[in-house]
């Protein structure tokens, strides 16, 4: 399984980044695919997931309302559209698997992660 992130950048708060994880190894149908993020200092956390066989979607509070999850399964692709990003979400941003069977624990559970794709959003 290989997970590659993409999409990061430097923006100004209240503008938009979209994140893709281009996933190899697998077919998303059969994994949970999440997001989770490190801010220095910090420990990681999970931002959200999507499980494409069943629907099945997770968004921490804290990003509910400004980031969308989504996947290109022709593709295998997995995007997170992040609108109205803060100086809080500053952070580096790993894409995750779980198997699908487990995907009540994802993001907080996973078995393979990328290498990650900085955000940096300026006030």
């Amino acid at each position: 399984v290989q997970l590659v992130e993409s999409g990061g950048g430097l923006v100004q708060a209240g503008g938009s980044l979209r994140l893709s994880c281009a996933a190899s190894g697998l077919a998303l149908d059969d994994y949970a695919i999440g997001w989770v993020r490190q801010a220095p200092g910090k420990e990681r956390e999970g931002i959200s997931c999507i499980s494409s066989g069943d629907g099945y979607t997770y968004y921490r509070d804290s990003v509910k309302g400004r980031f969308t999850i989504s996947s290109d399964n022709a593709k295998n692709t997995v995007y997170l559209q992040m609108n109205s990003l803060k100086p809080e979400d500053t952070a580096v941003y790993y894409c995750t698997a779980v198997d699908a069977i487990n995907n009540h624990f994802c993001p907080y559970v996973y078995t393979s992660s990328g290498q990650g794709t900085q955000v940096t959003v300026s006030s």
